[in-house]
Order: structure tokens, then sequence, then C-alpha cells
């Protein structure tokens, strides 16, 4: 099975969940988090610095419950403009 290339939109999503991760984790250890979600540090800081785009939808669970943030959130943060049409067609 060919995994085919992550299209722009989906690196910049990766990069928005990234950030949002580092600002949850706050003053925290990145390896202090790393071992409270059951994953390595380097794959910490590779999702952090968005050179992990697209990780594990257990990974991502995992770091929500490490650091207090809903699911939700996350999501929020990786389909901002889907939210934003949900916001305007709710209103």
């Amino acid at each position: 099975m060919v995994r085919l290339p992550l299209t722009p939109a989906q690196v910049e999503a990766g990069r928005r969940l990234g950030s949002a991760l580092r600002a949850a984790r706050g003053d925290r250890d990145l390896v202090e988090v790393a071992v409270d979600a059951g994953i390595s540090p380097e794959t910490l800081r590779k999702i952090e610095s968005g050179r992990m785009p697209t990780p594990a939808f257990g990974t991502v669970v995992a770091l929500s419950r490490a650091l207090g943030i809903s699911l939700e959130e996350l999501a929020d943060n990786w389909q901002p403009a889907i939210v934003a049409a949900a916001r305007l067609t709710a209103s």
C-alpha cells in the first residue's frame, strides 16, 4: 500500500496540532509529559515541532489525557475552518 504525500493543508494542520500541544504542556518537562502519555520523548518532540503532522489517534488520545486537554479542543486546532463554518451555520 502506497501512502500518498500529505497535502500542504495537512502539514499545516499538523503544525497547529503541535503548537496546541506545546502550549498545553506549558512549563511541564517534555520527558515527563511523554512518559505520562506512554510515548517516547522524541515522538512528542516531533509532534510538537510539526515533523510528525499525522500522529496516530491513540497517541493524540494519550497526549490529551496527559495534558488535560480535550480531544474536541485538539480537533478544533486541527480543522479551524470546519469549526468556523459550523459556528456560522449554527447562528
